[in-house]
């Protein structure tokens, strides 16, 4: 049965980046004037999953999840934690190894920005089921609000842009008016309603779960791979070996660490440290692309760190598996 998983979350990963790469591929070589229209179906595929895909299956998962234990209240605060760690590792390797300002701000939101969501998501429910899939928007509850009021600006600062600084003020507002924090919050409002009224789910929202939870991380893999570029990878390396580092090793010891501190190995056979556990090994999030993109930070760093990152979890997920049965 482990080997089964392994072999289904490594496949679903590969196809589906080399999918989404082979048609941005074909595009680009045999229908160039089409480039346009793979753009917005690409953007297209990630706002469904956001907006409808990740929600159904949040909001069932949510439904059916226990607390039993006032500990997992801190998860949130783990998960904070969680970025706020990989951003600052990743602006001391920076500083360690040399690099400017534009560099540091990108090898910043690679170390920040983190794909807790679909492929954390769908790994936690290879190896946990819902029970523990249930968990994983608790433990970014804090994500999107952390994004854009500390790695956004974090990211601006790094950038040479002059201007006025956005007002923190209005900083939270621009956040509240993000649809797909505002659809996600609501997933996870109706949830909980449902959990604590009693009222039973339906049987059929397992089956449902698991179908949508693979599909929605194969459609985010696939709309990734159309926008996959390999061309200055060779140049980066350096940079993203440190950023390894830290996504797979540092930051998972000291969460795992401070989990283990919290007493989460005690709750429910270990189910949440398994998840942080899980969840910290995580890699670069397809968003860590975007300041550097807007902002005119180093591109190609940001783009080789995502890919070396999101491939290097063919090793990660098998090194899991094995790990997992120890913290039973």
């Amino acid at each position: 049965m482990a080997v089964r998983k392994i072999l289904f979350s490594v496949t679903l990963i590969i196809a589906g980046l080399a999918l989404g790469y082979i048609l941005q591929i074909l595009v680009n070589k045999r229908f160039p004037s089409r480039r346009k229209e793979l753009d917005l179906f690409r953007i297209g595929l990630q706002k469904g999953v956001l907006l409808v895909i990740i929600p159904i299956t949040i909001l069932g998962a949510l439904w059916i999840l226990r607390i039993d234990d006032i500990r997992v209240i801190a998860l949130p605060g783990v998960g904070a934690l969680h970025y706020i760690l990989g951003g600052i590792m990743a602006i001391f390797a920076a500083r360690i190894m040399g690099l400017g300002k534009k560099e540091t701000g990108s090898l910043f939101c690679c170390g920040f920005f983190t794909n807790i969501g679909s492929m954390g998501g769908l790994i936690t429910y290879l190896l946990l089921g819902e029970e523990g899939y249930a968990l994983v928007p608790v433990y970014k509850l804090f994500a999107e609000i952390l994004y854009y009021t500390l790695g956004f600006p974090l990211a601006k600062f790094f950038s040479n842009e002059s201007g006025e600084k956005e007002p923190f003020g209005q900083i939270i507002t621009r956040v509240l008016k993000d649809k797909f924090l505002r659809v996600a919050l609501l997933a996870i409002v109706i949830g909980g309603v449902l959990n604590f009224s009693g009222l039973q789910r339906p049987l059929c929202y397992r089956e449902v779960n698991s179908l949508l939870i693979p599909l929605g991380t194969f459609l985010m893999l696939l709309a990734i791979g159309m926008a996959m570029k390999f061309s200055s990878i060779r140049a980066f390396l350096r940079e993203a070996g440190a950023i390894c580092i830290i996504k797979f090793a540092l930051v998972p010891i000291l969460l795992v660490g401070c989990a283990s501190f919290l007493g989460f190995g005690g709750i429910r056979e270990g189910l949440l440290l398994k998840v942080v556990v899980i969840l910290s090994f995580m890699p670069s999030a397809f968003v860590s692309l975007i300041p550097p993109s807007i902002y005119d930070l180093d591109l190609d760093l940001a783009n080789t760190c995502w890919l070396v990152t999101t491939f290097a979890m063919v090793l990660v997920i098998p090194a899991l598996f094995y790990i997992l049965p120890y913290l039973d």
